[in-house]
C-alpha cells in the first residue's frame, strides 16, 4: 500500500491542546519513528520506556543506538522490557547500552504461575515532562511506511503536568520488576493502590486485579449515560457484561466499530465477528478496515477519548498490565471521531444480511471456538490452532524458531 493509496487520516499529524496539555496524534509508522528519535536525541536528563515488543531489527536498532548514545552524554537511561513480548530477542544485544551506564531489566523473566501477566504497556518518558503512548511496539512493522504488512496504529505525544504521574508510574513499575518481578499479589496491590485522576488529561492503568481493571471501569462508567461511540479497536472479545453496555449505547443512540479485517492471528477476527450479531441488532455499525492489519487501541465516548495499549479483549480488560490516556475535551473527541469516520472508504461494511450470509454452521462454529480461546484460554494458542479461519500473516522473521510462539495481543 502506497502514500497514494492511504486515507488522508494515515498520513497526517493530529494536534490539540487540552487542559494545559500539548497533544501530538502520530498515524504514520515512519513519522513515529522520527519523533521518538528526535526526543530521545534531545533528552538531558533521562529516558524511560516500558515496552512489550522490542525487536532487533531496522527500527529496534535505530531506538537502541539512540538510547545509547543519550546514556553516553550522561543521560539516565532505564527500560523495562517484556520477556514474553520480546522472547525472541536476546539480552546481549542490550550490552552496549548497560556499558554506557543505562539499564535494561526484563518483565517475568522467570518462568512462575505470573509469567502469563504481560506488560503489554508501551510507554517513553523523556526528562519527565514528555510522554509518548500507543497501540505502536518498538518493530519495523510499527514504525514504518504504510504497506500491506504494517500495522495500522497510533502513537500519541503528551507534554504538560499530568506527565509527572507517568514518571510516578514508571519508578514504581520499575522498582517492582528490579526487585519483585514475579510478585503477583504485590503487582496487584500496586495498580489497585495507583490513584485515579478526574481531571480532563488522566492516565489510567490496569493489569491482574481479580476483576475489571481500573482504565475498564473508567470506560464502563462512561458508557452508562453515553449517546454517541466509536472505536477502532485491533482485538474485539469483550465478556457479556461489556457487550451489553455497547449495545445500550447503540439502541439509545449512535455506535460504530472499526473491526480488524486482517490478523497475523485470524482467530481473533473470527472471535470478534461472533459478537457481530448482537451489535447490529441494536443498530450499531460495524466495518472491517481492509487495506493492512489494524492495530490501534482507540475509543471515542461522547467527548472522551481512551488512547493507549488496551485491546476490548478478555486479556486486556482483566489481565495484562497496560497503560490508557483518557482526555475528556468535546473538540478533541469530535476530531477522532471524524478520524475514524474517514477509515469508511477503506473498510468493508458489515450489514445484517452479509453477516448472516457468511455466518453458516460451520463458520459460527469456528468463531465460537475462536472467541473461548481467545477470550477465555489465550491469544497465543488461538494463534496456533486457527480454526480453519485463515493463515496467519507473518510479522517476524520466519527464521526464527520462537516466531510462531508469540505475538502482538
Amino acid at each position: 500500500m502506497t502514500d497514494a493509496f492511504l486515507p488522508a487520516s494515515e498520513t497526517e499529524m493530529l494536534k490539540a491542546d487540552v487542559a494545559g496539555h500539548r497533544l501530538e496524534v502520530i498515524v504514520d509508522g515512519a513519522k513515529r519513528l522520527e519523533r521518538l528519535l528526535a526526543l530521545i536525541g534531545g533528552a538531558i536528563h533521562s529516558v524511560d520506556m516500558v515496552m512489550y515488543i522490542f525487536e532487533h531489527d531496522g527500527a529496534g536498532t535505530r531506538v537502541l543506538d539512540a538510547m545509547t548514545a543519550a546514556a553516553r552524554r550522561g543521560v539516565r537511561v532505564r527500560a523495562v522490557i517484556d520477556s514474553f513480548g520480546s522472547a525472541d530477542i536476546s539480552d546481549r544485544i542490550f550490552d552496549p547500552l548497560r556499558a554506557a551506564g543505562g539499564s535494561v531489566t526484563f518483565f517475568s523473566r522467570r518462568w512462575r504461575s505470573s509469567y502469563l501477566i504481560r506488560n503489554h504497556q508501551k510507554l517513553i518518558l523523556i526528562d519527565d515532562h514528555v510522554a509518548v503512548t500507543g497501540g505502536f511496539n518498538i518493530a519495523d512493522p510499527y514504525l514504518s511506511k504504510g504497506s500491506v504488512h504494517c500495522w495500522f496504529d497510533l502513537g500519541i505525544v503528551v507534554r504538560g503536568p499530568t506527565v509527572a504521574r507517568m514518571t510516578r508510574w514508571f519508578d514504581i513499575l520499575h522498582n517492582y520488576t528490579v526487585k519483585h518481578d514475579g510478585k503477583l499479589l504485590m503487582l496487584r496491590r500496586l495498580i489497585r493502590a495507583w490513584p485515579s485522576d478526574e481531571g480532563p488529561v488522566s492516565w489510567l492503568v490496569g493489569g491482574p486485579t481479580q476483576r475489571l481493571s481500573p482504565w475498564a471501569r473508567a470506560v464502563r462508567t462512561d458508557l452508562e449515560t453515553a449517546t454517541q461511540l466509536d472505536m477502532a479497536m485491533a482485538y474485539f472479545s469483550p465478556g457479556q457484561g461489556m457487550l451489553r453496555r455497547l449495545g445500550r449505547v447503540a439502541a439509545r443512540g449512535r455506535a460504530r466499530f472499526v473491526m480488524a479485517g486482517k490478523s497475523d492471528n485470524p482467530a481473533t477476527i473470527g472471535a470478534s465477528r461472533l459478537l457481530y450479531g448482537y451489535l447490529l441488532r441494536k443498530r450499531a455499525e460495524v466495518w472491517e478496515y481492509q487495506p493492512c492489519r489494524l492495530h490501534m487501541k482507540l475509543i471515542v465516548i461522547d467527548d472522551i477519548v481512551y488512547i493507549g495499549t488496551a485491546n476490548f479483549d478478555v486479556r486486556s480488560l482483566f489481565v495484562n498490565v497496560e497503560v490508557m490516556l483518557r482526555i475528556a475535551d468535546a473538540g478533541f473527541a469530535a476530531t477522532m471521531r471524524h478520524f475514524i469516520a474517514r477509515m469508511r472508504p477503506e473498510a468493508d461494511i458489515v450489514t445484517a444480511q452479509s453477516h448472516k450470509a457468511k455466518g453458516t454452521w460451520l463458520t459460527r462454529l469456528r468463531w465460537t471456538l475462536a472467541w473461548f480461546v481467545v477470550g477465555a484460554v489465550d491469544y497465543t494458542v488461538s494463534r496456533k490452532l486457527n480454526f480453519g479461519l485463515g493463515d496467519p500473516i507473518r510479522m517476524f522473521n520466519p527464521s526464527s524458531p520462537r516466531t510462531g510462539n508469540r505475538a502482538e495481543h
